[in-house]
């Protein structure tokens, strides 16, 4: 966890993630990324010298049937407020909609969720538990379905909630995430999709390619974190086209 405290803190201080005052809600998902980000947050609490609040919000996607027993407890024990917020998610994704590709829309009201539970206990900054490997895999996924060379940024303001979105795992690989997380309350991932979804295939897709180039995950994810080494195709200036008459 150590390792991990030392490269969230060079991403708070690369990107200005965390100021004097804050109050960050931190998405709390049970899994072993928000897991580890709530406690890596709460250890970076104790010397930064910046002075802010941290609580936990936990979206419970299957209406108050999810067992928090254990998450409750650890969040008590490391003296973080948890706040579980009941939803539909599940019934409305995989019985109303009957989603094929549930995870886009499942995601959109999970944040919906968050944003609005960040906004009404006054938090100006929600933090995610994204890492490194998702930087890379989001990046994958742009270009291959969308035909994009986009991922998403380090920090991001939500007009809507006048709140910023922080990601201060971005430094971190998930195998560190893998070995530092093995003692914490981890909820089992009860959903249908999971390991079926077109990421799972990008992670796998890399996993393979990593046979034959050793660190390409390395490799991507240090193209993107440091802009000085892009060098793409600059957009074509293109003059408008004139209408001709036509002939007789």
């Amino acid at each position: 966890m150590q390792q991990i405290v030392s490269l969230l803190r060079r991403a708070v201080e690369d990107y200005d993630l965390i100021q004097d005052g804050d109050k960050i809600a931190v998405g709390v998902s049970g899994g072993k990324d928000s897991l580890t980000l709530l406690t890596a947050l709460k250890i970076y609490q104790r010397f930064s010298k910046s002075n802010f609040e941290l609580i936990g919000i936990a979206i419970d996607l299957f209406d108050g049937k999810t067992d928090y027993a254990e998450l409750k407890q650890y969040c008590d024990d490391i003296g973080v407020e948890l706040h579980i917020v009941n939803s539909a998610i599940y019934k409305i994704v995989f019985e109303a909609r009957k989603e094929s590709n549930p995870c886009s829309l499942c995601a959109k009201l999970r944040r919906g969720i968050l944003n609005n539970e960040a906004k009404n206990l006054n938090c100006n900054k929600i933090a995610l538990g994204h890492h490194a490997d998702d930087l890379v895999e989001t990046f994958m996924l742009s270009m291959f379905y969308e035909g994009r060379l986009s991922t998403f940024e380090p920090k991001t303001y939500l007009d809507k909630v006048n709140a910023t979105v922080i990601r201060p795992l971005i430094y971190v690989r998930e195998k560190q995430i893998i070995g530092a997380s093995k003692d914490l309350p981890i909820i089992h991932n009860c959903c249908p999709a999971d390991k079926h979804t077109k990421r799972e295939y990008v992670k796998n897709l890399l996993k393979t390619i990593n046979k034959d180039v050793p660190k390409v995950v390395e490799h991507i994810h240090g193209a993107l974190i440091h802009g000085e080494r892009n060098n793409l195709l600059p957009i074509p200036e293109r003059k408008p086209r004139t209408k001709t008459k036509p002939t007789d």
